[in-house]
């Protein structure tokens, strides 16, 4: 195997050792800039949530809660095996929905996301968004190779909250300078 190393030399090593493998690891992919995730957000009118759960100790019951305080909206939650999640309908999949979300938003494992991101593509979605914590380099490439805007390892809680200065709550700078006064 054919490796380029971060000094700009490239080395021939078998792809069995060590050195291939940890080069094999490290996370290359770059997703849209602070920005651009902006831009998605505003543009957004409704996300789906794959793998909500009604478990109120999961993270994605969390941010369906927020979505549903805090933004204009229209969340769905996808989860064959919940009748409704927050009150909510709970939809089997994607296809089931009675739109085309505009952000396909993914609480699943990591090998999970290259058939979120082949259910996104066949419904139409045209942003897929992994939370927190989730890395599949390979889908997220996968997924730009067929036109999807792919946000991988953010949360879009947190991501909403800071474009909209609500994290100053948790003691965090958002960057966003406001003259509302905070009720105390």
């Amino acid at each position: 195997m054919q490796t380029q190393l971060a000094n700009g030399l490239t080395c021939a090593l078998p792809a069995s050792s060590p050195l291939a493998k940890l080069l094999a690891s490290q996370r290359t992919w770059v997703g849209p800039t602070a920005k651009q995730r902006l831009g998605i957000l505003r543009r957004a009118k409704s996300i789906a949530i794959v793998g909500a759960s009604p478990n109120p100790a999961r993270s994605s019951y969390f941010v369906g809660t927020y979505l549903l305080q805090s933004s204009d909206y229209r969340v769905y939650f996808i989860n064959p095996m919940a009748d409704t999640v927050l009150g909510h309908k709970a939809y089997p999949d994607l296809a089931s929905l009675p739109e085309v979300p505009d952000i396909v938003d993914v609480f699943r494992k990591a090998s999970d996301i290259p058939s979120v991101i082949d259910d996104a593509i066949a419904v139409g979605a045209t942003t897929v968004w992994v939370q927190l914590g989730i890395w599949n380099q390979e889908a997220a490439e996968y997924g730009e190779s067929k036109g999807l805007t792919v946000v991988m390892d953010r949360c879009i809680k947190v991501e909403h909250a800071r474009f909209h200065g609500g994290l100053h709550l948790l003691g965090f700078d958002t960057g966003v300078i406001s003259a509302r006064k905070v009720v105390r």
